[in-house]
């Protein structure tokens, strides 16, 4: 099973968010070849973060909850996401109102959009 390992410094942010970028309607990805190892070698770097104009901590949560289950849905496909990448999830308050159904394929294709 992969865990999500999340980026604990600023300095592992900054790194991240120089690198290459994709954005939607409901959220923003950035990623960057891992430049930090896993604790673990199966573990995926992922934050998702949320800025806090989006709303109360509850919307927040809610828009953090779905996306990182859309991620841990794509993990149990093969290839869908690169783990030899550090990533950043930037949500949107578009993705609070949308279902997952929605949401699942605009991720897919942004994750395969940064492979290349």
């Amino acid at each position: 099973m992969v865990k999500l390992e999340s980026l604990k410094k600023s300095n592992q942010f900054k790194k991240a968010l120089r690198e290459k970028k994709f954005h939607t309607d409901y959220f923003s990805l950035f990623a960057a070849k891992n430049f930090i190892k896993p604790k673990q070698k199966n573990n995926l770097l992922i934050s998702f973060v949320m800025k806090k104009k989006i709303g109360n901590a509850v919307k927040r949560n809610k828009i953090r909850r779905k996306l990182k289950a859309i991620v841990q849905k794509l993990l149990k496909k093969k290839g869908a996401i690169n783990r030899d990448y550090t990533y950043i999830v930037f949500g949107k308050s578009n993705a609070y109102s949308q279902k997952q159904d929605v949401l699942l394929p605009l991720v897919e294709k942004s994750f395969s959009k940064l492979k290349k």
